[in-house]
């Protein structure tokens, strides 16, 4: 299965010049606890870097920092990890643990946004697997009795 069939396609972005009051109030209203920040490049969203509720919490509201101070392109990390949307799932999972890191944006051929992939994706998608793989060997023992 590709990241394309598993990933949120219903995500918060918001530019660089987007200040910390702004994002936390996005994250309030999306309900969610990150936003991609993302460059507009040939007028589609492209992705940049991300702000998490953690980053708002331990470098604005600990610090005691103006919300209304800084920008996203401030608190946004060092290069953002993306994933391909024909990529594997598996694949994503490699990345993930390889990166260290919990979400991913997920991305086209073009680098154009298309949607971002948790673990609680993952996850979901992992049980599926097993429990298809827990109802194999019941069949395979209805079928071989009735070859009997």
């Amino acid at each position: 299965m590709q990241i394309r069939d598993i990933c949120k396609r219903s995500i918060a972005t918001c530019n660089r010049g987007t200040s910390a009051l702004e994002i936390a109030q996005l994250m309030c209203s999306s309900h969610v606890g990150h936003v991609i920040v993302v460059d507009e490049v040939n007028g589609s969203p492209t992705p940049v870097g991300i702000v998490t509720d953690r980053d708002l919490v331990l470098r604005v509201m600990a610090c005691g920092v103006e919300p209304k101070a800084l920008r996203a392109e401030d608190l946004m990390g060092g290069p953002l990890d993306t994933i391909l949307e024909s990529e594997a799932v598996y694949d994503a999972i490699w990345h993930m643990r390889r990166s260290g890191v919990s979400r991913v944006p997920v991305v086209d051929h073009l680098g154009r946004l298309q949607g971002m992939l948790n673990k609680d994706d993952v996850t979901r998608f992992l049980v599926n697997e097993l429990s298809e793989a827990v109802v194999v060997a019941p069949h395979e023992v209805r079928l071989a009795e009735a070859t009997r």
